[in-house]
């Protein structure tokens, strides 16, 4: 569980980072949180974009995918979907206390 402090320093880290998937019609499948645990085994820090034609509410979305990938929900604000996992093999991030 990350703290505020930790949640800010993220935010701020991610601020920069373009959306690199992008969930659309399709939805969330398994197919595409085996390619978001990839990523983010190799980034630790993700961006993700919902588009305008899928429906469903984005909050809903974003609890899906973190629990599918196992990654903290770092911020969801409007369509755009923050993750965060310690990566075991390629650390980059270090976290305030």
């Amino acid at each position: 569980m990350l703290t505020g402090k930790q949640k800010r320093h993220l935010r701020a880290l991610a601020h920069h980072l373009t959306p690199i998937f992008q969930v659309g019609k399709g939805g969330v499948n398994e197919h595409l949180i085996q390619h978001i645990e990839d990523a983010i085994e190799s980034r630790e820090l993700i961006k993700i974009s919902v588009l305008n034609n899928y429906t469903e509410d984005c909050k809903e979305v974003a609890r899906e995918l973190a629990e599918g990938s196992g990654a903290e929900l770092v911020q969801t604000i409007g369509r755009t979907i923050v993750l965060y996992k310690e990566s075991r093999d390629n650390k980059q991030i270090v976290l305030p206390r």
